[in-house]
């Protein structure tokens, strides 16, 4: 089966590829001819032709300001891995399309990617994966000058890096404000797809706020502009000339453009710079919680009027989020102030937050609306706030589990003090995707600390239940439909 891969699209020197766009030409429909009858017939004009929009301006004004980057010495790689899931797990497999392409041995010596000039003295914005761990960066403009390139910081939890070359009186483009940015909305890329410099393509904005299963605090603009290997790091800009996103990775069956493209929005790009500048690294704040989203099987198992909120999984002990009194069930409905509609968008602001400052968190616990206030940390380990992401044996008809207490080894190699092991799954249960191994640890917000207990809860539960599971090292809550 053909793996679909998610590619960070750095290409590999020596790949040799030519394309060939065909063009349709739009015209007026042609006029109909009247019927012949005794009366004339009316014949309706032309109905005026849609205009498609014009992107020479664009291109003419700030095509000059986008670059070729070329590197060597790339660092070995390692294959990537997915702890916590079976390879015989359907999410596996879900998960695996997401992947970054990783060359077995060592990658390319030679590379080529994108950026975009943001200062007139040689300050380029570009992927973190073009540049990071290159012995040697080589920046070409349009006018075929080339110049050596420092690699002033590298983010790769937003895959955003900042180099400079030594020029002055450079052209460079204008940062927009992403935010403002509209689904359906045209849009242009400029890069060096294949290697083929100063490549312009163009589509429109497919979805906002989209989060991938790769552990970054990113919310990716998605579009379906032709983005290939090479255009990495490169501008995608709006219809006013405004840079409002770079273009970094892509969703593929092929390993070429599919119609999936992936750009980081503009004003996250933009404080990375900053702190990259300034500090040489980002400083983020963390409340030491692991999130998922509400669907509407949640939603309805926690008792709110719709999905909606970062349901939280799981609270890391001692930390800030556990000294604010969030708990596991609690349902994230406003950080610092704003709605959280969806659980991708608690990542991104928790991580712009200052380390030390103090944010309101306002969460339904068990049906009631409570406001916490939360210090944060510092995020360190370059973990995300969030991932969305036998003897006394007993089998439930209606949940459809057999499961028996943890021994000592057990809680131990859990982490845990209490629980239930899930020897044996059907009905509801193994429909929802609960399996033997997992580890119960709630049901409703409830802790489970015998089978039952966990009897008692779901005979007297409605049609749905949200059972919290511990699987390897990951926490999630799977919602039941007990019917």
């Amino acid at each position: 089966m053909q793996q679909k891969l998610l590619i960070r699209s750095l290409i590999a020197a020596g790949l040799v590829a030519a394309s060939v766009a065909g063009y349709v030409r739009a015209g007026a429909p042609p006029a109909a001819h009247p019927t012949a009858t005794a009366a004339p017939a009316v014949v309706a004009a032309p109905a005026a032709t849609a205009q498609l929009p014009g992107f020479t301006w664009i291109v003419e004004k700030y095509g000059p300001a986008v670059v070729n980057v070329s590197v060597e010495g790339k660092a070995t790689a390692a294959a990537p891995e997915m702890p916590g899931l079976d390879p015989e797990d359907p999410f596996y497999q879900f998960f695996k399309r997401f992947q970054a392409p990783m060359p077995r041995g060592r990658i390319p010596m030679h590379g080529q990617g994108s950026g975009f000039i943001v200062s007139s003295d040689g300050r380029i914005l570009t992927n973190a994966h073009v540049v990071d761990g290159a012995k040697e960066v080589t920046v070409k403009l349009t006018d075929k000058r080339e110049f050596k390139a420092k690699v002033l910081g590298v983010d790769r939890q937003t895959d955003v890096a900042v180099i400079k070359i030594d020029a002055t009186d450079l052209p460079t483009v204008v940062m927009g404000n992403s935010a403002d940015t509209k689904v359906g909305e045209w849009v242009l890329a400029i890069g060096s797809p294949f290697g083929f410099e100063n490549s312009v393509t163009a589509g429109i904005v497919s979805a906002k706020a989209r989060a991938l299963p790769d552990e970054s605090l990113v919310p990716f603009i998605q579009t379906d502009v032709a983005v290939n290997p090479g255009n990495s790091g490169g501008p995608l800009f709006n219809m006013k000339g405004e840079v409002i996103g770079i273009n970094s990775q892509i969703f593929s069956e092929t390993g070429g453009f599919q119609g999936l493209s992936f750009a980081v929005p503009s004003e996250i790009a933009v404080k990375v710079q900053d702190q990259l500048v300034a500090h040489g690294k980002v400083i983020r704040g963390r409340i030491g919680v692991t999130i998922q989203n509400v669907n509407q099987a949640l939603a309805d198992s926690f008792g709110l009027s719709k999905p909606m909120g970062a349901l939280v999984s799981a609270v890391e002990k001692g930390s800030p989020a556990a000294k604010a009194g969030v708990e596991p069930g609690d349902v994230i409905i406003k950080f610092d102030g704003k709605e959280v509609s969806d659980s991708a968008q608690l990542p991104a602001r928790v991580a712009e937050m200052k380390p030390g400052s103090t944010a309101k968190l306002e969460v339904i616990r068990k049906g009631s609306t409570k406001e916490l206030s939360v210090t944060l940390g510092e995020l360190k380990d370059g973990k995300a706030v969030a991932a969305a992401g036998g003897s006394d044996q007993h089998e439930s008809a209606r949940l459809g589990v057999a499961a028996r207490p943890l021994d000592a080894d057990e809680q131990r190699q859990n982490g845990v003090s209490e629980g239930l092991l899930v020897e044996d799954v059907s009905g509801p249960a193994a429909r929802a995707g609960i399996r033997p191994g997992d580890v119960i640890l709630s049901v409703n917000g409830v802790s489970i600390r015998s089978v039952d207990q966990l009897r008692a809860l779901v005979s007297k539960a409605g049609k749905h239940v949200a059972i919290l599971v511990q699987r390897e090292e990951a926490r999630i809550f799977v919602p039941v439909e007990l019917g």
